[in-house]
């Protein structure tokens, strides 16, 4: 199976998170068909693995390459136009995953290597359910997360991420009197938090240094009796916060109303002075390209497995990053193919 090949099918599988068996049988078999010992482990990932002993049979050193194989929702005809293939997982990430599979079926492994290819599940929910299994059973020596960084880009680092749900029921009134309704108070409360944000990020010019809030969900309803509101919030996290205190603070603004705070993911950073990072510096060099580190704004599996495995780790594969979760997704295919020879050449390096 070539490279467009797998890219093609893989994509076309529908993998919603949380839905992704379909995906992991093909991948699995796919990998099989490439000289990969793979398997499906307990949390539903698709793992492959191919190593090369040394000359004692020795195994001295662990790759992981993870990426992840699902989705958000939304159907996009796959199909290939002007160089592009289009489909909802394109770029994030079966594009990287894929470029993953290809990479490591092909390279020149340095003897007393071995690599593990992980197309995880459910990255795209709050659980991270397959990095969180993977966490737990492996140890690797270097990883590579697959995240569209642009193939000539080098992702060091993710903010972090807490989201809250804010609840307020209160009896009805009418609205010509002086008791505020329940919708009003609940958009009192994101207004008074966002004030506080706004006063967090006074002098933090960059803006992975920020507090960065959205607002995902807002929802009011009547029984007749009881009116009630609904908002749910994410906020992106700067590295090194206190996320207990701001919890506290939202709890207090919210009064009355129920706040509930989960999916807690701390910010996370490596260093560009790492064995991997200076590796991908010296191949992306040699490919003619001008190498651009970059963090972003949003979480991945790296938040979760990096301060596990405490690893020289990036973030890398193919595709815009700007195209994630839109109506628009689609990869290069130059760029695609460029990847993974970027890939092979890092897989080959001996560091």
């Amino acid at each position: 199976m070539n490279e467009l090949e797998l890219l093609h099918q893989l994509v076309a599988i529908p993998s919603v998170s949380g839905k992704e068996q379909k995906a992991a049988t093909f991948l699995a078999s796919a990998m099989a068909s490439m000289g990969f010992t793979a398997a499906i482990d307990e949390a539903g990932n698709a793992v492959g693995l191919r190593e090369n002993p040394d000359e004692y049979g020795v195994i001295s050193r662990e790759i992981v390459l993870m990426g992840h194989m699902d989705t958000v929702p939304g159907d996009i005809p796959v199909r290939i136009e002007r160089g592009s293939l289009y489909g909802r997982g394109s770029v994030d990430a079966k594009g990287p995953l894929a470029a993953f599979v290809i990479a490591a079926s092909r390279a020149a492994l340095p003897p007393g290597t071995r690599v593990v290819v992980i197309g995880a599940v459910e990255e795209e929910s709050a659980t991270s359910k397959g990095a969180r299994y993977a966490a737990a059973q492996y140890q690797p020596d270097l990883c590579i997360i697959g995240e569209p960084s642009g193939w000539d880009g080098v992702t060091l680092g993710y903010k972090g991420r807490i989201l809250l749900d804010y609840a307020l029921q209160q009896p009805m009134g009418h609205t010509a009197g002086s008791q505020r309704g329940a919708a009003e108070t609940a958009v009192a409360w994101w207004n008074d938090l966002s004030a506080v944000i706004e006063e967090f990020n006074q002098g933090q010019e960059k803006v992975f240094d920020q507090l960065l809030p959205s607002l995902r969900h807002i929802q009011t309803d009547s029984d007749g009796l009881h009116n009630r509101a609904v908002i749910k919030v994410g906020i992106r996290l700067p590295p090194g916060f206190d996320i207990d205190a701001f919890v506290i603070m939202a709890s207090d603004l919210a009064g009355e109303a129920s706040l509930k705070s989960y999916a807690y993911e701390p910010a996370f950073r490596s260093t560009r002075l790492s064995p991997l990072a200076r590796a991908f510096n010296r191949a992306l060099r040699q490919a003619g390209a001008r190498p651009r580190f970059k963090v972003k704004t949003g979480t991945s599996d790296m938040n979760v497995v990096g301060p596990i495995w405490d690893c020289p780790i990036v973030a890398y594969g193919p595709g815009d990053s700007s195209l994630d979760h839109t109506p628009y997704e689609h990869i290069v295919l130059a760029e695609y193919k460029k990847a993974i020879k970027i890939l092979q050449t890092i897989l080959a390096d001996s560091m």
